[in-house]
């Protein structure tokens, strides 16, 4: 058994690769005395608990909450009320429990699950990582059903997420980059464990983020897999001009007391995409040099309040998407460390009219090549660059005028008499 596998112990639990359970407090991989102060937090949350409740908040099985327990009142933390069930008891915290408990929130003001090692963490993430099946062309060209793009842009996207390789995605604006980031997220289809949060001594980062981590069901024998773990669909991070190098830092909370993770290790074993890059409030040159250690080493070291340096890996698919020139925005150190790089370029004519053509069939509205060709020809008068994005706006917004004039949406004849004002309204230079 290697250093991963011990440290993160699968089991197969109704098929699916789970963390398992862990029998003792000592397989938690938590110090006993960051698990004990943890129990006096929650405790001293709630005038009294139960050995269930307090299960249920740890997310840690019954009997080692009652070992917990057992400690606490021989140390005379904590008092016995009476019997809450089979295996449970009532209890509340004593005098010296609640100021032990104060002390405890003093350091740290975190009450929830019982937290994973970094340790633990970082095997889950290098086994994850190595685990994830590569994609084929089907499931790439699937993905990006939805997009119009040349053989070859799809086999650089589908190189990347098969390599778990970087990508950067340049060209004019409003051709697909963005979207084409996004569209990749349906390849990665295999579920991913993440821990509720960490611990560094008494110090609590937190992982799983409801706003970013989408839940999946557990697998149906649960009650073997260790409650500190929830599975979610690999994850997608997008940040744009808002992006600051302290976002890449852990954010520590005065009021809370505990760190939020940064946004490499949320989006770890999924997609973390910068957009808009070289618009961000930092120097370009800056953000690449914070880059260089994680993708050429698949590391980062964060640092607490404390001073303490810690490292965690950072596997996601990183894609960076730019309008802007990348000789402007790179240099060759980063692009030498790039996995791939794709540049979106302006559609043909005929790329232009399928993209009209299958946006229209989408919306449900039928349209001919003389309404695609009119639109054709006005970009070709005034001798503007197609965009692949501009057959959306312009049917959404015949559409509009459709619905607005209570007209029927369905035929070409209705939409070729809102065109010449639609393109007015989004063309006009």
């Amino acid at each position: 058994m290697n250093s991963s596998s011990a440290a993160f112990p699968l089991i197969d639990a109704a098929g699916v690769q789970s963390p398992a359970v862990p029998g003792s407090l000592a397989e938690t991989g938590i110090d006993r005395e960051v698990l004990l102060s943890l129990l006096l937090k929650i405790c001293y949350t709630s005038s009294q608990t139960t050995t269930e409740l307090a299960a249920a908040r740890m997310l840690l099985p019954i009997p080692l909450i009652a070992e917990m327990l057992e400690d606490l009142r021989r140390d005379n933390l904590a008092e016995i009320l009476g019997s809450s069930g089979p295996l449970g008891f009532r209890f509340t915290l004593s005098q010296k429990g609640r100021d032990r408990a104060m002390r405890a929130m003093d350091v740290s003001g975190y009450v929830g699950p019982a937290p994973v090692s970094l340790e633990a963490y970082t095997a889950s993430v290098e086994l994850q990582a190595a685990a994830r099946p590569p994609v084929n062309p089907e499931q790439i060209s699937e993905s990006l059903a939805a997009l119009t793009l040349t053989d070859e842009a799809r086999m650089l996207a589908g190189l990347a997420v098969t390599g778990n390789r970087s990508l950067f995605v340049y060209g004019p604006a409003g051709n697909g980059k963005t979207s084409i980031c996004l569209s990749l997220r349906k390849a990665l289809t295999e579920g991913v464990w993440i821990p509720h949060c960490i611990s560094i001594e008494q110090q609590m980062i937190r992982i799983y983020d409801a706003q970013v981590h989408e839940l999946l069901e557990l697998p149906n024998a649960s009650r073997s897999v260790d409650q500190r773990w929830v599975r979610v669909r690999p994850p997608l991070v997008v940040v744009g001009g808002e992006l600051r190098l302290q976002d890449m830092d852990l954010a520590w909370s005065p009021s809370l007391r505990f760190y939020e993770s940064p946004i490499q290790l949320k989006s770890n074993c999924g997609i973390l995409l910068i957009d808009d890059f070289g618009r961000q409030q930092v120097k370009p040159a800056d953000m690449l040099n914070r880059w260089i250690v994680p993708m050429e080493y698949h590391i980062d070291y964060l640092t607490l309040q404390t001073g303490q340096k810690i490292c965690v890996p950072v596997r996601n698919l990183l894609m960076f998407a730019t309008n802007l020139n990348p000789a402007d925005v790179t240099d060759p150190a980063f692009l030498r460390r790039m996995g791939y790089r794709l540049n979106l370029t302006s559609p043909t004519p005929e790329q232009y009219a399928v993209i009209f053509r299958n946006y229209a069939a989408r919306c449900g509205v039928t349209v001919d090549q003389s309404l695609v060709q009119s639109v054709l020809d006005r970009y070709r008068r005034e001798k503007r660059e197609l965009r692949c994005s501009e057959p959306r706006d312009l049917i959404e917004r015949m559409r509009d005028l459709s619905r607005y004039y209570n007209r029927s949406e369905e035929h070409t004849s209705e939409l070729q008499s809102h065109l010449n004002l639609v393109c007015r309204l989004l063309l006009e230079k």
